[in-house]
């Protein structure tokens, strides 16, 4: 099969075999996105090798363990926990010790014809929600996540920096909780985006006059400068969201946080199921964020598209 592989820096398009694990279930990729954190991956962070991926719809081919599930459409959880520490047994692998993450860590990933994930990470996709909008159901699930670390209450000010594929979602998903949401980003026409969705948006440039002004901000930009930007929106003793994963070590002024009592938060992975239950019911729109597709064997140019200044969603389509 036909893979999007990366090895000490460099991506290439690979023929590979088709994935064979004993146990688990094998699913053919019926389309994948291309996220930031592949492009990342790409430059260095989580010193991955092997395909990257971790965003998609597919159709289970064969599952020993759970026959019901063959020929149904699904998405699925990146985490694969071992199966017998605390953190899995209680039914949450996201912080297993030794978990492999799909396209990330230990296991390779959905830019590629058939991957394979264990039985319990798939979760069948809604009869009206269509592949394009499937394939957000990962990164989606990262923007509800956010509400299992932080309260978000109907007055509760939110702002979130970073206009791009990631902030629009982690905007959208936040609105839904209060209409105090905002969103701050360098790029008019990604605001725009967020404004036909209700969302109250700021050029970067003119943030400044919201100093102090939030009660949470999430860091969404995938830049260092983000951090100083949550720093100086945040209200004192307000909470910062670190939602970015990018290849690099950041500086940022420590003291401004133990000052103003700030509370940090990383938050990485949410659950799919709640993410599936938006899509379904329309409470979330993400079409729109959908900027270009290609096929598998034209990914190189896919990723140069995705990491072109601007770009939002890029698609990679297996079966073209």
């Amino acid at each position: 099969m036909k893979a999007l592989r990366v090895n000490s820096g460099k991506a290439s398009v690979e023929d590979i075999a088709v994935p064979d694990v004993p146990g688990e279930a094998l699913v053919r990729v019926v389309c994948s996105g291309i996220c930031s954190t592949d492009l990342e991956i790409i430059k260095g962070y989580a010193a991955f090798d092997g395909t990257i991926g971790h965003e998609f719809v597919g159709i289970v081919e064969s599952c020993s363990d759970a026959p019901a599930l063959v020929r149904r459409r699904v998405v699925g959880e990146i985490n694969a926990g071992c199966g017998a520490c605390p953190l899995c047994l209680a039914g949450d692998p996201r912080h297993c010790p030794t978990r492999t993450v799909l396209g990330i860590k230990g296991r390779d990933g959905s830019h590629a014809e058939y991957l394979s994930l264990p039985s319990q990470n798939l979760i069948p996709v809604p009869d009206n929600v269509t592949n394009e909008q499937a394939v957000f159901a990962e990164p989606l699930a990262a923007a509800i996540g956010i509400t299992e670390q932080v309260e978000i209450a109907p007055d509760t000010r939110v702002a979130v920096i970073g206009d791009g594929k990631l902030g629009q979602l982690c905007a959208r998903a936040l609105a839904a909780l209060t209409d105090h949401t905002s969103i701050v980003g360098k790029h008019s026409s990604k605001l725009k985006r967020a404004e036909d969705h209700g969302i109250e948006t700021f050029l970067a440039e003119k943030a400044g006059q919201l100093s102090g002004h939030f009660d949470v901000v999430v860091e969404a930009s995938g830049a260092e400068s983000g951090f100083a930007s949550a720093l100086d929106l945040v209200r004192p003793r307000g909470k910062i969201v670190l939602k970015s994963t990018f290849h690099g070590r950041p500086s940022w002024e420590a003291w401004r946080v133990v000052v103003d009592e700030i509370t940090v938060v990383g938050s990485r992975c949410g659950r799919i199921g709640p993410a599936l239950e938006h899509l379904a019911g329309n409470k979330i729109k993400v079409d729109d964020l959908i900027e270009d597709r290609f096929s598998l064997a034209n990914a190189l140019n896919a990723i140069d598209r995705a990491a072109a200044r601007g770009t939002m969603k890029v698609l990679l389509d297996t079966e073209t």
